[in-house]
């Protein structure tokens, strides 16, 4: 007796028991789904942990994760490869859990290190606004307007004045004027 039979028995049995008779139509849709859940069922563990690993890596597309996504779907792959010598689905898992862990920090030390741009040492720029003691103006530095805070912090810078970019703080320049 195969699984379609099983199921169609159930069905009757299920549908002749009941006070409202289901079409023909019905009936084959309800077949059709009840065959699906048996037949997902009846899936491998080595095959669910490839569709979870191909599913991961197919998330780095639509959402970039920094290959996060991808490293866990290469470290369920490789569960899939060793699950039937591991039947057990917890261990399954905490192995999973642990390669993708393992995998992530590999490749955060072997992945190359971006560089953050730097500032020139002694680069010049032009105040666009005064800037007050202590606090912040504006100056055109590389054709672009940023925020710039004297280094003195005793001393005024007036517009249209030449200064030195020394530093950066986040997005504000540091600056000293030109004339001392």
């Amino acid at each position: 007796m195969n699984i379609n039979m099983l199921l169609d028995d159930l069905l009757i049995s299920l549908v002749g028991t009941s006070n409202y008779p289901l079409p023909i139509t019905e009936y084959h849709s309800l077949m059709g789904l009840m065959a699906t859940v048996a037949l997902s069922l009846a899936f491998s563990p080595s095959l669910l942990w490839l569709l979870f690993g191909a599913g991961l890596c197919l998330v780095e597309f639509v959402l970039p994760t920094a290959y996060t996504a991808v490293i866990m779907g290469v470290a369920a792959m490789i569960v899939a490869a060793v699950t039937p010598l591991m039947p057990s689905p917890i261990l399954q898992v905490i192995l999973w859990l642990l390669l993708s862990v393992v995998l992530l920090l590999l490749f955060r030390r072997l992945a190359p290190k971006r560089k953050t741009p730097a500032i020139r040492d002694a680069v010049e720029a032009q105040t666009i606004s005064e800037i007050l003691p202590g606090q912040t103006g504006r100056v055109l530095y590389e054709g672009n307007s940023w925020r710039a805070r004297c280094s003195d912090e005793t001393r005024a810078i007036a517009l249209n004045e030449k200064v030195y970019v020394i530093g950066r703080e986040g997005t504000t320049l540091i600056v000293l004027p030109d004339k001392l």
